[in-house]
């Protein structure tokens, strides 16, 4: 198992939960990101930086990501993509993504964004607070050790 972030909307008190659980378990951690940004040195952390555009970071992402693989992501449209090839889904705010979900959440994203087409202001994600961070944390925590037990 690898982990993949879509990193240029992952907060960074995630990132950092993400560093340590790396480093932890030893598993190898990419950011795909359009911007640099400074990343612990570690052989098992790296920084993909994709060139500028919409959806560059997540084209990569999908690329490169196979079976088992946990993809760390909000962007439902990728998320779907990544479940379809096998690989685990969780938002920052550590909500898991499954072939049981996704369908909703991309109607529902789809539904959003034809509002806002029309003109309605449908407002952002609020902030991210201590409980979204450990929602985030146990959730992270489930998934690599159900992945440990099966090696």
């Amino acid at each position: 198992m690898q982990i993949l972030i879509d990193a240029d909307a992952c907060p960074v008190v995630i990132r950092e939960i993400l560093y340590r659980a790396a480093q932890k378990r030893e598993l190898r951690l990419t950011l795909f990101a359009n911007q640099s940004f400074q990343v612990p040195a570690s052989p098992l952390i790296s920084l993909y930086q994709v060139a500028k555009g919409p959806d560059m970071a997540d084209h990569e992402i999908a690329a490169r990501v196979s079976p088992g693989d946990l993809v760390i992501t909000a962007d439902i449209p990728l998320a779907s993509e990544v479940l379809e090839k096998g690989a685990l889904v969780v938002t920052p705010r550590g909500e898991r993504y499954t072939e049981n979900n996704i369908r909703q959440r991309l109607q529902m994203r789809d539904f959003m964004e034809t509002m806002r087409a029309s003109g309605e202001h449908t407002g952002g994600p609020p902030p991210l607070n201590q409980t979204d961070r450990k929602t985030f944390a146990d959730q992270l925590d489930r998934i690599l050790t159900q992945a440990a037990r099966k090696t």
